[in-house]
């Protein structure tokens, strides 16, 4: 038995880097995985091949939860495939990343829009079926940079403070009906947007860490394994930094 069996969850942007991590994670774990892709229609579709290896239910499904009739689709027809949701994971998310004097209007909205509208989107559209059989996890994706900032980085900074706030407030909302919210605040992992760097600079962020090195995917993914299953059943409206101790 895994920690997982028995329960559906739901995954955006799980295409690559720690949404794939959490996909891989929850599917070994033993549960039914539903998730998004928009752009990497390719990555998802392998990605869906690859899942079934575990034996359960998997389904991919293209869809933008930055569009509040997609979440809604989403959500439906994943109850439909699956029966049910226990287990919401709101991942997806973009970087438009440079100096305020050089953002544009639309580099801010597109971030704030993609990274946080969806999780209010996609939390406002599982709810329903959350408050219905009163139960149901909740796991937002900030980042410590929503915890403390980072220069060049104001529009990615403040839709990931936001979803921390967003969190807390959820959790005071919906506790009464059994209902988690929390949010993981990755540090810096190493997935396919890291590599492309330069190599002297991957190392020096990895020396200014108390730990000594990146992060994985699996990192992020072991700490939503935790929240999502029964053994986090007393956890509700906090922030885990998964950050190999940057923030302490």
């Amino acid at each position: 038995m895994g920690l997982l069996t028995g329960k559906t969850a739901i995954i955006t942007g799980a295409s690559k880097g720690i949404g794939k991590g959490i996909a891989v994670a929850f599917a070994k774990a033993g549960a039914n995985v539903a998730f998004t892709y928009l752009s990497s229609v390719e990555k998802g579709q392998a990605l869906e091949e690859e899942l079934k290896q575990y034996g359960t239910g998997v389904k991919g499904f293209r869809s933008d939860a930055s569009k509040m009739d997609d979440a809604e689709s989403l959500i439906s027809d994943v109850i439909e495939a699956f029966g049910g949701v226990d287990v919401v994971v709101n991942n997806a998310g973009i970087t438009k990343d440079t100096l305020l004097m050089r953002m544009t209007e639309e580099d801010f909205n597109r971030v704030i829009e993609v990274n946080l509208n969806s999780v209010f989107n996609m939390t406002k559209a599982v709810q329903r079926t959350f408050l219905k059989q009163r139960s149901g996890s909740i796991i937002n994706i900030s980042s410590v940079v929503g915890v403390k900032g980072n220069a060049g980085q104001s529009n990615y900074a403040a839709s990931k403070a936001g979803i921390i706030g967003f969190t807390k407030s959820i959790a005071l909302e919906l506790g009464s009906r059994n209902i988690r919210c929390n949010a993981i605040a990755p540090g810096f992992i190493e997935t396919e947007m890291t590599a492309v760097l330069d190599e002297k600079t991957v190392q020096h962020w990895r020396d200014s860490i108390p730990l000594k090195r990146g992060g994985s995917p699996e990192d992020v993914a072991n700490a939503c394994l935790f929240l999502a299953s029964d053994m986090g059943g007393y956890i509700s409206g906090q922030v885990l930094n998964v950050c190999g101790g940057m923030l302490t």
